[in-house]
């Protein structure tokens, strides 16, 4: 295998790591839903005093957020992308 194509293979994959983080993201927000709207409703009208305020509800989420983003769903994603795109390859190769 070539630089060149080497490089341009990396590169795809960077590309998909990117698409299934921003996947995992967008699930985590969805999941994660009813802690971002405690949260909200705590720093109402709340500027500088949020930070103490509504310290619980902000752990709140970020517990709920890194439930469905770590490395280990990330990998779980990967795998599964990967075992999609191997069942899409013709028979042979």
């Amino acid at each position: 295998m070539s630089y060149v194509q080497e490089a341009r293979e990396n590169h795809v994959k960077k590309k998909v790591e990117e698409a299934l983080k921003s996947k995992m993201k967008a699930k985590a927000l969805k999941e994660c839903d009813h802690y971002t709207a405690k949260y909200a409703e705590c720093a109402t009208g709340r500027t500088f005093s949020v930070v103490w305020k509504c310290r619980a509800q902000a752990k709140e989420l970020n517990n709920c957020l890194h439930d469905y983003t770590n490395d280990k769903v990330l990998e779980e994603m990967k795998k599964e992308y990967a075992l999609q795109q191997e069942s899409k390859r013709p028979v042979g190769m």
